[in-house]
C-alpha cells in the first residue's frame, strides 16, 4: 500500500511539474534568432536531432517544444532512438508517442514539428536520422539496410549523424554507405553535431552533393534563455520557398542549408554568399578628408564576422560584431567612390579551412 501511494504521489508531482512548465512556457518571451531571408527564400532556424525520455533523453516531449519557442526555433524533430531504449522499465517503447505528445503543443506555439527517429546501430555503419516519417514503427527492423529502406519507402529525408564521433577509422565510408548512396537512400550528413565539427563529413557533402546538417543532438534540458552569437545551439539554417513542412522538406532535399556552429557558418558558397550579402549593410561615407573616408558597416545577424583583406582597400583585418555597427576608416585618398573592399570571411566556411570570398561595395555619398 505504501509503495502504491508513493507511486501515485510521484505521478501527481510529474503531472503538476509538466503542466506548470507548459503554462509558464506559454507566457515565456520568445527571443528570435537574427538571420535574414535571402532573395527568393525565407530563412528557417531548425534543430532536427533531439531526444526525450522515450529513448535516452532527460525531458518530456512537450519540453522540447517549449524550448524551441523560447529559443527562437522555427522547426524541430524529436528523433528518439529506435533500438536504444534505456528508460523502457519506466517509459513504454512507443516509437510514435513523442510526436503524438508534442504535436498539439507545437501547433499552439507555431513550431513546425517533424516526425522523426534515429536508426541506431554500432559504428560502423553508424547512426542515422530519418525525418518526415509517417509512422516510426516500420523502422524497427533487424537488418540495418531494411530500416533505411523502410524510411525511404515513406519518402523520408535520411542523414548520417556525427560521422567521426568514434574516430575517423570507425567513421570511414564503407560499402554499406555506397549502397545507401547509390540507391539514393542517403541525403545528408551532420557536418556539426553539438560541439563537434566533422571536416570529413563536410568534404563528403561537397563531393557527393549531400545536404549539410547541423544539430544539437540534445539530451538534457536546455537551460539557455536565448541563443546568442557567443552561446547557442548548433542549428541548420534552411532556405525555403514557403514556410510549411512540405516547403522545409523540399529545401532539405535540394540542399539549401547553412550550418550555424559556434562562431562559424558552414555551407556551400551559393548559399553563404547571398546570406552574407543580406547580413551586411555598408553605408555611404559620412565623413571625408584628403586621406580617408569613414563609413558604418552594420552586421544584422547573430554571428560575429572575421574578415581578412585580400584587396588593396580597407583595414587588414575587419571584425564585425553580431547585431552591431562598426565604424571603419578607408584610406582612399582623394579618389571618388564607389569603392570595392575585397575580403575573405574566415569564419564562413565554404570548405574545410576555406573562408568565403566577398566584396564590400561602399557607395558614394
Amino acid at each position: 500500500m505504501k509503495r502504491w501511494l508513493t507511486w501515485l504521489v510521484n505521478c501527481l508531482v510529474v503531472v503538476f511539474v509538466c503542466n506548470s512548465f507548459e503554462a509558464s512556457a506559454a507566457e515565456a518571451p520568445r527571443y528570435e534568432i537574427q538571420f535574414p531571408d535571402i532573395p527568393g527564400y525565407k530563412t528557417l532556424k531548425c534543430d532536427l536531432h533531439m531526444h526525450t525520455v522515450f529513448s535516452d533523453g532527460l525531458v518530456w516531449p512537450t519540453v522540447r517544444v517549449a524550448e524551441a519557442w523560447r529559443l527562437g526555433l522555427d522547426a524541430i524533430s524529436i528523433t528518439d532512438h529506435i533500438e536504444y531504449q534505456p528508460h523502457k522499465d519506466d517509459v513504454p517503447t512507443k516509437h510514435n508517442r513523442p510526436y503524438e505528445l508534442a504535436e498539439g503543443r507545437a501547433q499552439m506555439a507555431g513550431i513546425m514539428l517533424i516526425r522523426g527517429a534515429e536508426i541506431t546501430r554500432d559504428t560502423p555503419p553508424g547512426h542515422f536520422n530519418a525525418i518526415f516519417l509517417n509512422d516510426n514503427q516500420p523502422i524497427e527492423t533487424k537488418e540495418f539496410l531494411d530500416a533505411i529502406k523502410a524510411a525511404n519507402d515513406q519518402q523520408a529525408f535520411v542523414f548520417w549523424n556525427h560521422q567521426a564521433w568514434q574516430g575517423e577509422e570507425k567513421g570511414r565510408w564503407l560499402d554499406v554507405h555506397t549502397t545507401m548512396f547509390d540507391n539514393k537512400w542517403l541525403h545528408g550528413l551532420e557536418v556539426c553535431n553539438g560541439d563537434g565539427y566533422y571536416p570529413t563529413a563536410h568534404r563528403w557533402c561537397l563531393e557527393k552533393n549531400l545536404t549539410m546538417m547541423g544539430t544539437s543532438d540534445i539530451h538534457q534540458p536546455d537551460l539557455l534563455q536565448r541563443n546568442t552569437a557567443q552561446n547557442h545551439r548548433t542549428l541548420t539554417l534552411v532556405f525555403v520557398k514557403e514556410k510549411t513542412i512540405p516547403g522545409l522538406k523540399e529545401a532539405l532535399f535540394a540542399g539549401r542549408t547553412v550550418v550555424w556552429f559556434k562562431d562559424q557558418l558552414i555551407g556551400r558558397e551559393e548559399w553563404l554568399a547571398p546570406l552574407f550579402k543580406a547580413m551586411v549593410e555598408v553605408s555611404p561615407p559620412h565623413h571625408r578628408t584628403d586621406k580617408a573616408a569613414w563609413v558604418c558597416i552594420r552586421n544584422k545577424a547573430d554571428v560575429d564576422l572575421r574578415l581578412e583583406r585580400t584587396g588593396d582597400l580597407g583595414p587588414a583585418k575587419l571584425d564585425l560584431a553580431a547585431g552591431a555597427v562598426s565604424l571603419v576608416q578607408i584610406a582612399v585618398g582623394k579618389t571618388s567612390g564607389p569603392w570595392e573592399l575585397k575580403y575573405t570571411v574566415k569564419n564562413l566556411l565554404v570548405a574545410p579551412e576555406k573562408g568565403l570570398p566577398v566584396v564590400l561595395h561602399v557607395p558614394e555619398r
